[in-house]
């Protein structure tokens, strides 16, 4: 038996972390993913399904909450889980949340670039007008070559990176 999901979407609000008694940091957040289709009167109908996403331990502190964000574009794999409780008033609830076990941004937005670092927006090429009618376009020039091997400098060392270089 099997129990993955993988998922990309968008986090519909920023993670909310909190701590267990025993001092381990959880964050729960919601990630909605679309679909869309044609209805039978050949209508496109866009389709949004809310997910429930809990991460536990180190990942929180060191990835989710400094660096998602409301609005972020994520890849979750991670497994079902149903869980009950019982609110104040006593009666009994069912939620079914996806238990993270890989998370990765794929996009960053302004609220997640470091404070040092400002982002770099790159202007889009405008078509040439050739292009724009479908004509002839001349193909951009082949990159240089690189430096024979005895002109290179010599490589830096290759350090082996530890657990604490990753973000998760």
């Amino acid at each position: 038996m099997i129990n993955v999901v993988h998922i990309v979407g968008r986090l519909g609000k920023d993670p909310e972390v909190r701590y267990t008694q025993s001092g381990k940091a959880v964050a729960n957040f919601t990630v909605a993913t679309d679909e869309s289709y044609k209805n039978n009167a050949g209508e496109k109908v866009q389709k949004a399904e809310w997910h429930r996403i809990v991460v536990w331990g180190p990942s929180v502190e060191n990835y989710v909450q400094p660096y998602l964000h409301k609005g972020d574009l994520v890849a979750i794999i991670g497994k079902l889980q149903t869980r009950e409780y019982q609110d104040q008033n006593g009666t009994k609830h069912s939620v079914t949340e996806i238990n993270v076990q890989q998370i990765k941004g794929l996009v960053r937005s302004d609220k997640s670039q470091p404070q040092s670092q400002p982002q770099q927006v790159r202007p889009a090429a405008a078509p040439s007008n050739a292009a724009a009618k479908g004509g002839y376009k001349k193909p951009a020039p082949a990159p240089a070559r690189p430096a024979p091997a005895a002109q290179r400098p010599a490589p830096a060392p290759v350090q082996e990176p530890d657990d604490s270089d990753f973000p998760f």
